[in-house]
């Protein structure tokens, strides 16, 4: 499975050391077979000792090599840290931060061209999940326009827009319900995401389909990490 940490705006690049260490050994000692994947803020990047099935993300990127973009990353400066995975579609890089579907879809363009691993967020508003499935799924697909499914290092999260940072999670049988929806179309890895707790992510996991977790607030403590990757390794479906 997939265990995702997104760091959003907190840790520094000591704290990201001291964290990232933390889950090596961790992974270690308990011999863990997780994918585990940390998305820190481009200051905490650096050169960290992971092991083979840990990769180190960014949140975003601007979809250019480099240039005359002020403020913005681009991959230039993601090379250096050898970044092999990339988070597209973020509800707070959609509704705060304004980004519209032509530029996600450029986005993930570029992000293919390079070849790196995408973990693609899509999900719905609490108005949108109050008029049923199929108005769900048909918010849903439009954040498909433009995006290649095919694509062989895609990852979909599903992640209600209502449930991110809100302490609010969907229902087991809502995120089955949505996963089992996407797998008709779909055939990568799906993971869902929204106020995934240590006391909660085994259920979740449990859900049809259900290929791992991308973990906000949550997952900030290491200890706390380390409890939901434990929790993956038990997990019997």
């Amino acid at each position: 499975m997939i265990i995702a940490s997104n760091f959003k705006t907190t840790h520094t690049r000591a704290s990201t050391r001291a964290f990232v260490q933390s889950i090596v050994d961790m992974m270690a000692q308990t011999n863990s077979k997780q994918e585990v994947r940390i998305y820190p803020p481009f200051t905490a990047l650096d050169t960290f000792c992971c092991n083979d099935s840990m990769r180190i993300g960014v949140q975003n990127f601007y979809p250019a090599d480099k240039g005359s973009f002020t403020g913005e990353i681009g991959f230039e400066q993601l090379g250096e840290f050898g970044v092999d995975s990339v988070l597209i579609g973020h509800s707070e890089r959609r509704h705060i931060l304004k980004e519209s579907v032509e530029f996600i879809a450029q986005k993930f363009d570029f992000a293919k061209q390079k070849g790196v691993e995408i973990i693609y967020c899509v999900g719905e508003p609490k108005e949108v999940r109050e008029q049923g499935i199929d108005a769900v799924m048909s918010y849903i697909w439009e954040q498909f326009d433009g995006i290649d499914t095919s694509y062989d290092r895609l990852v979909v999260a599903y992640e209600p827009v209502w449930a991110i940072g809100t302490g609010l999670t969907a229902k087991k049988e809502d995120i089955e319900e949505v996963l089992l929806c996407l797998r008709t179309k779909l055939s990568c890895e799906l993971l869902y995401g929204g106020s995934v707790k240590t006391d909660n992510i085994e259920e979740i996991l449990l859900a049809k389909e259900c290929g791992g977790v991308l973990v906000g607030t949550a997952s900030w403590d290491a200890d706390a990490f380390s409890a939901m990757i434990r929790s993956a390794d038990t997990c019997k479906k």
